[in-house]
């Protein structure tokens, strides 16, 4: 009977350590502005990050607003475009110069009031952690 118990026990452990905390993205909560603090990029060959000191002259950041998205990088807009919520993803759709566009989700793994952490995936994917402002 002991046996039985930690066997259950043990297995029921196991099926919480590897269920994935869903994230429920809230558009208020990410409405504002989101400076960067980290970039990774663990798939780049070699991997490679964003240099600390590079992040404080560049000054990066999201602003999220109701209609829109906004990347600023070097005080100048990196991208722009619109977005939607889709489960643990902001699915942003990029406006590009003659009026294409490309959609590519940012997948979201920590949402507070304070921070977020997100990650693109694909060959360029990389993961960003910011601090709202």
């Amino acid at each position: 009977m002991i046996y039985r118990t930690i066997l259950f026990a043990c297995a029921t452990l196991l099926l919480f350590a590897s269920c994935k905390q869903k994230i429920k993205l809230s558009p208020a909560q990410l409405y504002g502005k989101w400076n960067y603090i980290k970039v990774e990029s663990p798939n780049a060959h070699p991997p490679d990050s964003v240099k600390s000191d590079e992040l404080k002259t560049e000054k990066p950041y999201l602003l999220v607003s109701k209609d829109s998205l906004q990347l600023w990088w070097g005080g100048g807009i990196l991208s722009h475009g619109t977005y939607t919520l889709a489960g643990d993803s902001i699915v942003y759709k990029e406006i590009l110069p003659g009026g294409q566009t490309r959609v590519f989700p940012f997948i979201v793994s920590k949402l507070t009031d304070k921070d977020i952490i997100f990650e693109t995936t694909g060959e360029d994917g990389s993961f960003v952690t910011a601090v709202k402002e």
